[in-house]
């Protein structure tokens, strides 16, 4: 077990309150995209980071929050069932990382690499990047997700969307140190800036908000379709928070595998987006981003975490705070967009690319065709209570056909090397 030096409380606060700072910008974008409430996200990102803390015996330095992932069901399911129904739904999904930390216990690892593949993965989180490209393109030209109304002009809509990716693009990719970790949030700055110039910012609501308010929880209801909807989904962020754990510990030299072990940190990732659900939040995951300036300021120290947690927790309850970010307009977010969803089917890509998938073969081609077919195509099969569509439908057509079609030996994940997908967390 990994030993940290004392050090002053101020200066662990401090560490805390960067690392939330690198983890802000995706942690409130997802809920705003979907319609949530900021601040619950916030609190439910500090809780489920406390959570995971006492699943994993604090060992871990890692800190949960929004998960892109499930963004497409969750705007079909919201849709289709009401928030509250959806809230329901992310509580068993949260459930599916349970039992699954329950069988790595009891039968090992080998399982997940028989039943979830590269060729079974990489292309169910390509679906969920590509599925949402229309909603990205749509919110960045200064219209809502669907296309549907007009709510901002085009042309200012384009120079705050594009001012706002480009922003995004160079901070990424020229930005030094801890500044190469907050692409988003300068995004946010740059096109926020900019959407105030162009009168775009309403302050009226930011103006009547009080300071400290309560973050509007919502009761979640238990729809059997909306929870038969998001189920499947929540397997490629499960494979994702492997890939995580590996990274994480690959910069601190800890084995996070063995100890306190994935059962355990599986369970933490799960029952902090339980926890969410029964407040109103959005299913969390781990952080690549507070994973790399974990390892741009070498502390190792999981306290920092438990800081971070607790502040996101103080800032929900600032209801200025939440009333600013609610007024952000649509096209800063679209902007981002263009570059987040892309980003989330190139990890996809590098997943069959790295694990060296040969698409020649008819097994590894059928899986991938279909896959990519029916979840950007937005197949839909049943009726009522039992639909399946777009993303949740492709990912169990994927393991359907992993387990059907002949030649399935297994893959040998390298679950305990250092060598595993670093890519940011989206």
């Amino acid at each position: 077990m990994l030993t940290h030096p004392a050090e002053p409380a101020w200066r662990q606060a401090l560490a805390g309150a960067q690392m939330l700072f690198v983890a802000f910008g995706a942690l409130v974008l997802m809920p705003l995209i979907t319609g949530m409430d900021p601040n619950v996200a916030l609190f439910t990102a500090g809780l489920g980071t406390l959570v995971f803390q006492l699943a994993t015996k604090r060992q871990v330095p890692v800190f949960v929050a929004s998960s892109f992932a499930f963004i497409a069901p969750i705007l079909y399911a919201k849709t289709n069932f009401g928030l509250p129904a959806v809230l329901g739904a992310i509580m068993a999904s949260g459930m599916v990382y349970v039992l699954l930390s329950a069988a790595v216990h009891l039968k090992g690892t080998g399982f997940i690499d028989k039943i979830l593949p590269p060729v079974v993965i990489a292309p169910v989180i390509m679906c969920i990047g590509l599925a949402l490209s229309p909603v990205a393109v749509n919110m960045a030209m200064g219209k809502t997700g669907d296309g549907a109304t007009q709510l901002v002009a085009y042309p200012t809509a384009m120079i705050i969307s594009m001012s706002a990716l480009v922003t995004t693009l160079a901070v990424a990719t020229l930005g030094r140190g801890l500044f190469r970790l907050v692409p988003i949030l300068a995004g946010i700055l740059v096109g926020c800036t900019l959407s105030i110039i162009l009168g775009e910012v309403n302050s009226k609501a930011i103006m009547q908000a009080p300071w400290f308010a309560l973050p509007t929880f919502v009761a979640p209801e238990f729809h059997l379709g909306a929870i038969l909807f998001m189920l499947p989904v929540a397997l490629a962020p499960a494979i994702e928070h492997i890939g995580g754990v590996i990274a994480v510990g690959s910069v601190t030299g800890q084995n996070y595998i063995k100890q306190p072990g994935l059962h355990r940190t599986l369970l933490g990732d799960g029952l902090a987006t339980t926890s969410a659900g029964m407040l109103g939040g959005p299913p969390n995951t781990t952080y690549a981003e507070v994973t790399g300036a974990v390892m741009l300021t070498k502390n190792y120290n999981p306290i920092i975490m438990t800081w971070a947690a607790f502040f996101a927790i103080a800032l929900a309850f600032i209801g200025k705070f939440g009333a600013a970010l609610q007024s952000i307009p649509v096209p800063v977010m679209g902007g981002i967009l263009c570059l987040l969803f892309g980003s989330i089917a190139v990890v996809g890509l590098n997943t069959l690319i790295r694990n060296q998938v040969d698409l020649a073969e008819p097994r590894n081609l059928i899986i991938v065709s279909v896959t990519l077919v029916f979840g950007i195509g937005g197949m839909s099969i049943g009726s009522g209570d039992f639909t399946l569509s777009g993303i949740s439908l492709c990912a169990v057509i994927a393991l359907l056909l992993n387990v059907i079609l002949p030649g399935n030996k297994g893959w040998k994940n390298k679950l305990p090397h250092d060598d595993a997908d670093n890519t940011p967390q989206l």
